[in-house]
């Protein structure tokens, strides 16, 4: 049997109990009398619709959530790549210099020569590629110019020289090309 509302106070207060509203939708008989089915409804759909919202919001929100960590994950990915290829750079440097020098022995430069073309296929796999410089117009957000000079056969803001080569990772420059700029 159900108990009215006035009696589980009753036996609540008796008991020294207090009861809370949980937010729960509760229907009972005494209810029923005094408010319409109509009344009923749309107190229930009104309830329902409440209901509907907070889910829909907290849905969005975890996939917002969800959305950014991976966007996070993503370029932690790419920072850690980034100063990973940053790191052999140098090596690449070392190597071009010591094919740019005079060596007697053949199959010391054969070795070289080897390390080198492995060393631009693992780069290239990874995909990093150069940035083309020499010849080309003057990109600040590639290229880091470290002087200017006169040359009335290339046009202005020209690359003239290369220093030092510049690598790109997608989009992002993991080392800037240090050019001469033609005025």
């Amino acid at each position: 049997m159900a108990k009215s509302k006035t009696e589980n106070k009753k036996a609540d207060t008796d008991t020294g109990n207090k009861t809370e509203d949980t937010g729960s939708i509760n229907v009972e008989a005494e209810d029923c009398d005094n408010k319409s089915n109509s009344d009923l409804v749309e107190v229930l759909q009104n309830d329902l619709s409440a209901e509907k919202d907070k889910y829909l919001r907290l849905a969005a929100e975890y996939d917002n959530y969800r959305k950014r960590s991976t966007k996070e994950r993503e370029m932690i990915y790419t920072d850690a790549r980034t100063d990973a290829i940053g790191k052999l750079l140098p090596v690449y440097d070392n190597l071009e210099r010591a094919l740019k020098m005079d060596c007697t022995d053949e199959s010391y430069y054969k070795g070289i020569e080897m390390i080198m073309t492995q060393l631009v296929e693992t780069l290239s796999s990874m995909g990093v590629k150069e940035i083309p410089s020499v010849g080309e117009p003057f990109d600040p957000n590639r290229h880091n110019a470290v002087m200017t000079i006169v040359d009335p056969e290339l046009s202005e803001n020209t690359v003239a020289e290369e220093y030092q080569k510049g690598f790109i990772l997608g989009d992002r420059v993991i080392r800037f090309s240090t050019v001469v700029v033609a005025n």
